[in-house]
């Protein structure tokens, strides 16, 4: 069997929408979307759009520039859009945002976004190379730039809490 992976995919090739109508178990005593639940959906939403990218299993590996802008309310229709933003050599971070559509006026109301990073993993979970990501637009071409920036900022915090967990004695919590 010859190998035959794409080597590049465009961010439209990916892009994945999800709708979920919110009903009183997901929702705390004032009637608002838990924000845990949220972020399910968004991981849900941004997964489908990383599979689609790179044709694999995908695991998450961060989320965050979580803003929860508005609540969202029992009986709201949820519509999540996620994209690859940018690929990179095992890993991509999509972009979520999450709208309250409003069907009787047709309106959309953001409440929600995030950017989510997922690995791609063979059956064994171990990483594997993931296919270039092809900004066609302005706005995704934006997406990608500000996408780097973000990754190194992420790799600087992700190194700067290495060293923290060094410095912890073993029993620092008590």
């Amino acid at each position: 069997m010859t190998d035959e992976r794409v080597v590049s995919r465009t961010v439209a090739q990916s892009q994945a929408e999800r709708s979920e109508i919110i009903f009183p178990a997901d929702s705390n005593a004032l009637g608002n979307l838990f924000g845990g639940r949220l972020m399910q959906f968004i991981d849900l939403a941004g997964a489908v759009a990383a599979v689609r990218h790179c044709r694999a299993i995908v695991v998450t590996a961060s989320m965050d520039h979580l803003d929860f802008v508005a609540p969202v309310h029992v009986g709201d229709l949820l519509i999540l859009k996620a994209s690859v933003n940018r690929a990179f050599r095992t890993s991509m971070e999509v972009g979520v945002r999450a709208m309250v559509e409003d069907a009787r006026g047709q309106t959309l109301r953001h409440v929600s976004s995030a950017y989510v990073t997922y690995v791609a993993v063979d059956r064994e979970g171990k990483p594997m190379p993931v296919p270039c990501a092809i900004a066609e637009t302005q706005h995704q071409k934006r997406r990608f730039a500000d996408a780097g920036r973000r990754r190194e900022m992420r790799s600087e915090e992700t190194h700067r809490a290495r060293e923290s967990r060094a410095a912890l004695e073993t029993g620092w919590h008590v």
